[in-house]
């Protein structure tokens, strides 16, 4: 009789032969799909496919909730006459499907208006090579199994202390996908890439009884990786979870003040988020950032280096192309905290007549480089003044900068948490808190495709009863 690790070898073996064929008959497809499209009179086209399966399993107060399977297909296919385009989509990988996408594409493109920025990205900016970022980890994970682990997570979340009385559930979640793209420049990608979470999230009283919405607090933790083997555990998710929320006890209110602020490295990567969408070439050429015509310009202090790693093994935004066939490389974006490049595909490229920066689909692995001080260390740092752990709402004005949150954390004096705070905003302008970040914290995140530790801004107002 095989052991559970020998099965588990076997299986996994099962899923990448599945997976092989899947890549081998979208290829194909792809290739037929723009001959297809030649043959119909498109002076060029490009073709996306993807394929993928899952499993999501979630158990809530000790009870299995809902066990789901995901099987999901797409092909999305561009045409273009000329500088007129037309865009399909279907789910349906038949040869009745498929053609009907092609001729809707086909009507849709000779409808549209002529826009001279339309078109395939240049053909000497596609890859040339497809290196192996280790992004496929393929695992059979059994319902059995999978709910085993969420109710583990949520049991040591529950038992961890009286004062935990509910869950809104854990969950494990897992992805198996194999994506192509290809072109008429003759470009055809492929990649084949897992992605596993485990998440918790509980709620806890100061009583025993929940007596009243204000006496109670919720939080939550999550895991996830390209590799099962590489979350953490589903205890430790659960104990995370439990003293996230147990430590927001008893919060009380700030009164309306001026403070320096603390922002934990799980939400210090909103504030790298919203630079990224504002140097992203859509905003520009809509003239709707507030970084227009910033290019060269100082927007943080001297130390802050924000760089581009598409190629980091096993991460999350890791991608050897971008959604158009472009090449991606290590770039610098911000270097003594001056902005060096935008984020452009080739159509905003062409909007703002500069160069395609292989940014189709959006920057990967973004780095902040990581300071010195840990995260206590910037508690001793900031001496007095805000933590902020959990944002609320989305008062971002992407053209002015404007940034107004609702925000909960703990209040901080002589470099030590005293006690939790929550009903209050936090309010500025990001281009003048860009400006005030006086330290990152070398506690990094890496759960995401943003990668940054905390972030320490020396004032900003808050807002509070």
């Amino acid at each position: 009789m095989e052991s559970p690790a020998s099965q588990a070898v076997v299986q996994s073996h099962d899923m990448k032969e599945s997976t092989d064929q899947w890549q081998q008959q979208m290829l194909e497809l792809a290739v037929q799909v723009l001959d297809k499209a030649a043959s119909a009179g498109a002076s060029a086209a490009d073709v996306t496919l993807n394929r993928g399966t899952g499993l999501v399993t979630t158990v809530r107060m000790r009870e299995v909730e809902t066990v789901e399977h995901t099987r999901d297909k797409s092909l999305v296919l561009t045409v273009y006459f000329g500088h007129n385009s037309g865009s399909a989509s279907t789910s349906d990988f038949s040869a009745e499907a498929v053609a009907g996408t092609l001729q809707a594409a086909c009507n849709i493109a000779r409808f549209t208006a002529v826009d001279e920025d339309n078109g395939l990205a240049d053909a000497e900016l596609m890859a040339t090579s497809q290196p192996d970022l280790e992004l496929f980890h393929p695992r059979d994970i059994s319902v059995a199994y999978a709910l085993q682990q969420s109710l583990d997570c949520e049991a040591a979340a529950l038992d961890h202390d009286h004062r935990i009385v509910n869950s809104e559930g854990a969950s494990l979640q897992t992805h198996l996908g194999v994506g192509v793209y290809a072109n008429s420049h003759g470009f055809v990608g492929s990649t084949r890439a897992t992605r596993y979470s485990l998440s918790c999230a509980v709620v806890g009283t100061s009583n025993t009884k929940i007596t009243s919405p204000a006496g109670m607090q919720r939080d939550y933790w999550y895991t996830a990786s390209r590799c099962f083997e590489d979350l953490q555990s589903a205890t430790e998710v659960g104990l995370l979870t439990a003293r996230r929320t147990v430590r927001r006890l008893d919060s009380r209110k700030l009164s309306t003040r001026q403070a320096a602020v603390l922002f934990e490295a799980p939400v210090a990567s909103s504030l790298i988020g919203h630079f990224l969408s504002a140097i992203r070439g859509g905003a520009l050429y809509r003239k709707a950032s507030f970084l227009q015509d910033c290019l060269g310009q100082k927007i943080f202090a001297d130390w802050f280096h924000l760089y581009e790693r598409p190629h980091l093994l096993r991460a999350m935004g890791s991608a050897a192309y971008d959604d158009e066939g472009v090449a991606t490389r290590d770039r610098d974006l911000v270097t003594d905290g001056v902005l060096r490049s935008y984020c452009l595909s080739s159509y905003s490229a062409r909007k703002l007549k500069m160069s395609n920066t292989g940014h189709a689909g959006g920057p990967r692995n973004i780095i902040l480089q990581p300071g010195n001080e840990d995260f206590q260390g910037l508690l001793r740092t900031m001496d007095r003044g805000l933590l902020v752990t959990e944002l609320i709402g989305f008062g971002i004005n992407g053209i002015t900068g404007d940034y107004s949150r609702g925000a909960a954390g703990f209040w901080v004096e002589h470099g030590e948490i005293q006690y939790p705070v929550e009903e209050i905003t936090i309010a500025g302008n990001l281009r003048d808190m860009y400006q005030h970040i006086v330290a990152a914290g070398s506690d990094v995140d890496l759960r995401g495709n943003i990668r940054c530790g905390s972030l320490l801004l020396e004032n900003m107002t808050i807002a509070g009863a």
